[in-house]
């Protein structure tokens, strides 16, 4: 019994997640996190961090507990130690001045720790953030008429 319960979790592991999927969850929690909502008026895009800095004591915890799922995401794609410590930075900072009642709900808006921790995992991979940094064919001027 012990050796196909090993075949399963072998086949389980093999058949995995990919790092393609890895990097798309990571993105849409950044996203969710840092950038989900349109503020109107002042065309800023703000996240759950912003908004649930918003709530006293609790907030600030939660919102550094669902930016540690990033982290473990990076640990789990192999991000060396150093780049870790990085992002483990990112979200210590983000808590200590977003716990700061007024002061650190505006510093949520401006300083977005999980995009910076986001573009971490990207430079680290080699995968680009937005589509190709050089297009590939031949360009051709057309005369104005």
């Amino acid at each position: 019994m012990p050796a196909v319960r090993s075949d399963l979790f072998d086949a389980i592991k093999t058949a995995g997640p990919s790092r393609e999927d890895s990097l798309a969850r990571v993105a849409l929690v950044a996203k969710l996190m840092d950038s989900a909502f349109l503020i109107p008026g002042l065309n800023r895009r703000v996240g759950l961090d912003a908004v649930l800095g918003l709530i006293p004591g609790v907030g600030d915890a939660l919102s550094a507990a669902l930016a540690s799922y990033i982290i473990w995401e990076a640990r789990q794609l192999g991000l060396p130690r150093w780049k870790i410590a990085r992002m483990v930075a990112n979200v210590a900072v983000d808590t200590a001045i977003g716990a700061i009642p007024l002061a650190g709900d505006v510093f949520d808006v401006f300083f977005k720790s999980n995009q910076r921790n986001l573009r971490i995992i990207h430079e680290h991979l080699g995968t680009p953030k937005r589509g190709p940094m050089e297009i590939d064919g031949t360009a051709v001027r057309i005369d104005e008429r």
